[in-house]
């Protein structure tokens, strides 16, 4: 077995009321055995959709699995629709029967016709039970092709997969691994950091793929490789790594899935450092990412939303001439705000941020998505100006990025 197509059932995803996290977890987990899944497809609820889809993929790959479409009501038809593909009848399984009555009764709930047929199921296929839930998996595998419906229900396919589905299919992929490695960059666009990396073909020498997936927080770079043993694997991946590293190191802050909340707050450990921050624009954001990962209490003192004029005076003793003469958002200010907020804590280090968030309130001067970052430490202050016109919840998002990417650089000596 070595390759994988995903099919998720249901209008609900079409019409973007659920998010398909299913696929995205099946996609994770089958990459990790090796079994590489080159296709995926959202169909609704209409029969001829979701036979159609089962016909083009049971055709082209050694492994369908389908998520969704097996509730108790009219609209749940994937398993009528299984049991046509392989021209067989539903039947009753008696064991799938009673863990529906099981869970209902637990529950309160008395059994219903609707409810039966939940343990109806194509026959001859194998019941993947349900602990979970009341839907089984139901799965055919006639030792070439693999073909299996589970629950749409996340935490019950989650599950069904774990338990059922991935030790079948790992004992079945045929000699290869697949590993990925993401490095995670901030501060420099995805065409930039293109550039910087240079000659990508000759970079990764046939023996791997590399993706840039941008956001409005970073770049994250993935390195993909397919090879024979895990260790073979593992040291193309740590050649690669440190090729990009050499590159581009000073963009990234960490390896994996850390945030880099996670990496500031390693930093600040490791070097006994306490940190407080001053915000406008973010409205405490920063804040809450900080206070976001587990041990921050040891270096994070204190935040400070200095919304108002008055608040920056009060509180960080911004002085008011400052204010008037070059406005809350200035470099003045935000040089003010970081020291302040530095000195009432007796932190070593004070951030602030102080921007035009919109969509209103922009001027020719002073246009929406300008943003003044300080840092205020033993070393000095230092203020960034920042352009990030963007919608405003992204807006924070992005200031929030750019001032804890501001801390990080400081404390590696990168200007």
């Amino acid at each position: 077995m070595r390759t994988a197509a995903a099919i998720t059932i249901g209008d609900e995803i079409l019409i973007g009321q659920v998010t398909n996290t299913n696929a995205a977890f099946i996609g994770q987990k089958l990459s990790e055995i090796g079994v590489e899944v080159t296709r995926m497809v959202v169909v609704g609820d209409e029969y001829e959709e979701i036979m159609t889809a089962f016909k083009e993929y049971y055709e082209k790959f050694d492994a369908v699995l389908i998520t969704g479409g097996l509730g108790p009501t009219h609209d749940d038809i994937t398993k009528r629709v299984m049991a046509d593909f392989f021209n067989v009848p539903l039947v009753m399984d008696n064991s799938v029967l009673e863990n529906v009555r099981d869970r209902l009764s637990k529950r309160g709930i008395p059994m219903r016709k609707v409810n039966e047929d939940q343990a109806l199921v194509p026959e001859g296929c194998e019941v993947l039970m349900n602990h979970w839930g009341t839907a089984p998996g139901m799965l055919f595998d006639d030792g070439k092709k693999f073909f299996v419906v589970m629950p749409g229900v996340p935490h019950e396919m989650q599950n069904i997969m774990s338990e059922h589905v991935l030790p079948r299919m790992k004992v079945r992929a045929i000699g290869q691994v697949i590993k990925h490695r993401v490095l995670k960059t901030t501060g420099i666009a995805e065409s930039s950091l293109y550039e910087l990396l240079g000659d990508i073909d000759s970079l990764l020498g046939g023996r791997a793929k590399l993706a840039f997936l941008p956001s409005q927080i970073g770049v994250r770079l993935r390195i993909t490789v397919k090879a024979a043993t895990t260790e073979e694997a593992d040291s193309i991946i740590a050649d690669l790594e440190g090729k990009i590293r050499n590159k581009a190191e000073r963009y990234i802050y960490a390896g994996g899935e850390v945030d880099i909340e996670e990496t500031l707050g390693r930093m600040l450990t490791e070097k006994k450092l306490a940190i407080s921050v001053a915000e406008s624009c973010t409205g405490g954001f920063i804040s809450h990412r900080i206070t976001n990962v587990s041990g921050s209490s040891g270096y994070f003192d204190r935040g400070v939303v200095s919304y108002s004029n008055r608040a920056k005076m009060e509180i960080l003793h911004v002085p008011g001439e400052l204010l008037e003469k070059f406005g809350a958002v200035s470099e003045e200010v935000a040089r003010a705000m970081a020291e302040g907020v530095r000195n009432i804590s007796s932190s070593d280090i004070g951030i602030s941020v102080t921007g035009i968030a919109g969509p209103t309130g922009g001027t020719p001067e002073k246009p929406v998505g300008l943003v003044y970052i300080g840092l205020a430490d033993a070393a000095g202050t230092i203020v960034e100006r920042r352009l990030l016109p963007d919608e405003r919840l992204r807006f924070k998002d992005r200031v929030s990025q750019a001032a804890l990417e501001l801390v990080r650089k400081r404390l590696l000596g990168i200007s």
